[in-house]
Order: structure tokens, then sequence, then C-alpha cells
């Protein structure tokens, strides 16, 4: 089993959407784990009412600062920040040379504040949970 840790800054949408994923539809040989560099504290109400929505147990999930993850206590064996530097978000650094993959995806919460549409909020949380689904598929498929 190997753990995969899935990093932003707020820790409160794309990690989690993440962290969920791979708990939810490859639990047989990962174990995934969500943080960020400056947490939230919450998970967005719009991203938890959608992963909830689709069926994923959100009960161990919460908003939590990366540093918990740094004492070793739990092996990382792979980690991925999934912030968007296109859009001038700064993107934590793990201090270890683990695998660090980075995927570049646009905050949805950012989006969420130009709405109030429950079928625009809908569709961005659908799109963002879309692509990162999307690359964790790609990632398994080429992970040894």
């Amino acid at each position: 089993m190997k753990n995969v840790l899935f990093v932003c800054t707020g820790n409160s949408a794309r990690s989690i959407i993440a962290e969920s994923i791979i708990n939810h539809s490859y639990k047989d040989k990962f174990k995934g784990f969500s943080a960020g560099s400056n947490p939230s504290g919450k998970i967005n109400p719009y991203i938890k009412n959608f992963l909830q929505k689709k069926g994923f147990d959100l009960e161990k999930c919460y908003s939590k600062n990366f540093d918990e993850f740094l004492n070793n206590k739990i092996k990382i064996d792979h980690v991925f920040t999934v912030c968007s530097n296109a859009h001038n978000e700064v993107c934590p650094i793990w201090p270890e040379k683990k695998e660090i993959i980075h995927w570049d995806i646009e905050d949805p919460v950012k989006k969420f504040k130009n709405t109030n549409d429950p079928n625009e909020i809908n569709d961005i949380s659908q799109l963002t949970f879309d692509d990162i689904n999307s690359r964790i598929e790609d990632w398994i498929k080429n992970e040894k």
C-alpha cells in the first residue's frame, strides 16, 4: 500500500477532491491524504456537498497543514501539488526529495466567488473533479 499526499494552498477543494478519489476508487492500492500550506480550516461547502452527493465518505477528511506530514510518522510515497501556477498561486514546496508531481489545476473556490447559481457551482465542481480524476487515472496507469 502506497501513501499519496495531495498538497495545495487552502486544502479546501482540489486536494480534498484528490484525496477522496484515491480513498474511494483506489483504496486497494493507495491511501490518500491531503494538506495545505495555508489551510482554510474547513472543506469548501460546495465541494463537500458535491462529493457527498457523489457518495464519497468525507468523515476523515479535514483541512490541515502539511506540517502534519513532515514528521515522517506516515511514510509518504508520492507528493502531488495541485495549485495553479498559471494564476499566480504560490504552491507549497515539499522539503524532502520525494517524487513530487505538479498538476496545474485552477482553484474552483476562486470561481465560486463569482456566482450564486447552483447549476454553475455544480458545473465548476464537476469540471474540477473530472480534471483531477482524469489526472489520477493517467498517473495510476503509469504507476508501477
